[in-house]
């Protein structure tokens, strides 16, 4: 009898302990341009550590619309509860993606734009001054297909993009950099899911792409419920400081679960 109460014992925890996991949202990351899923690895190993469901979207960087079309199939295809989760112009698509996907209940911004039906992210990151990303660029790949692709030059992209990443690792990340359509940063939103989920802002007062009082006037706007900013950090807050940023997803995450 001490047996089947033992294995009875050990039977519960183990069920109460895959309930525990099973029960937290999936949180879906969305990366920006420049950059790709690979960019919130650091976030990832904490996460997944602390027993949350994780999906890094290959965002295809082509067309807000169109973009968020492909992630919103994605979340389609989660059946539970879903912290969206935006670095950089990833923050339009899930701004867009959200929107007819009950199952999405908190949003996170980092580093990123939070745009209005009507604004584009060009508009946004030119708002205040301070972004030094257009003088960064490389000349416009023109492609066969039609349109242009945006590249920063990879002799810029430390300095430019992630300051406060280590060089030798920002070179890698510079020469594997995930260009984004021309067209992408200047086609106007059309949703803004922000205006109905509950919204969490983390961005870096060193950001050389969208200026830290862009981004203070977007979570504003957005009423965040909570708004961290680092000091110093880069665009790739993410990259930088994962730990942050993880634990900030955390705390939606447990909106997310009530």
């Amino acid at each position: 009898m001490k047996i089947l109460f033992a294995a009875l014992a050990i039977a519960s925890a183990l069920f109460g302990n895959a309930y525990a996991q099973t029960n937290k949202p999936t949180v879906v990351l969305v990366h920006g341009a420049f950059a790709d899923s690979s960019s919130w690895n650091g976030v990832v190993k904490i996460l997944e550590k602390d027993g949350y469901p994780v999906v890094a979207v290959a965002n295809p960087l082509r067309g807000v619309k169109s973009d968020a079309g492909y992630v919103a199939d994605i979340l389609g295809s989660i059946k539970s509860p879903v912290v969206l989760v935006g670095h950089s112009y990833g923050g339009s698509v899930i701004s867009d993606a959200a929107e007819g996907h009950a199952n999405v209940k908190t949003l996170v911004y980092v580093a990123a734009f939070a745009p209005d039906a009507g604004e584009t992210a060009v508009q946004l990151a030119g708002k205040f001054p301070g972004s030094t990303l257009g003088p960064t660029l490389a000349p416009p790949v023109t492609l066969s297909s039609g349109g242009k692709d945006l590249y920063i030059q990879q002799e810029k992209f430390h300095d430019q993009f992630a300051a406060d990443v280590p060089e030798a690792e920002a070179r890698l990340t510079a020469a594997g950099q995930r260009p984004i359509a021309e067209a992408a940063l200047n086609e106007i939103q059309t949703e803004a899911a922000w205006k109905k989920l509950p919204t969490w802002f983390i961005y870096g007062d060193g950001d050389k792409n969208i200026p830290a009082e862009a981004l203070a006037f977007m979570a504003a706007r957005a009423h965040s419920r909570d708004t961290v900013v680092i000091k110093g950090a880069s665009h790739v807050v993410m990259v930088s400081h994962p730990e942050s940023v993880a634990r900030l997803i955390e705390k939606a995450a447990t909106e997310a679960s009530r």
